[in-house]
């Protein structure tokens, strides 16, 4: 299991929006937060969003090379589709709708999401 992911993002108001209740959604706690970052925490794992004055591009492009997306195990495919539909109203909004929810493959149901700011995450259904 990785110790934690930091991710740079060009605003922190619209990260914590989607990744905090998305995380929170998912079982994650709020654990660390300061002037340009917000973490959350699961057992021994934790997720940054931070909005570092060292950033070098005002937006991220998951296409460039580096990060495509994260993804998460989900309990089941009625959890996909509960998180799916919640997601609009925390700045997420599906990628995909003419495949879903098999984007991925005819065996593998998940939602593909992308927040305001290009982020991409993947809800796997685990069951």
């Amino acid at each position: 299991m990785p110790h934690h992911i930091e991710l740079w993002v060009p605003d922190l108001a619209h990260a914590s929006k989607s990744f905090g209740w998305l995380l929170e959604r998912l079982g994650y706690e709020p654990y660390q937060s300061w002037e340009w970052g917000r973490s959350w925490r699961l057992d021994h794992f934790y997720l940054v969003v931070e909005q570092s004055p060292a950033l070098t591009a005002p937006d991220h492009d998951r296409r460039h090379p580096g990060l495509n997306h994260l993804a998460f195990h989900v309990a089941d495919e009625a959890e996909v589709e509960a998180l799916a539909t919640e997601s609009k109203a925390h700045g997420w909004r599906l990628l995909f709708p003419g495949r879903h929810p098999h984007a991925g493959g005819p065996d593998h149901y998940a939602a593909y999401l992308e927040n305001e700011d290009g982020y991409e995450i993947e809800l796997v259904a685990s069951g």
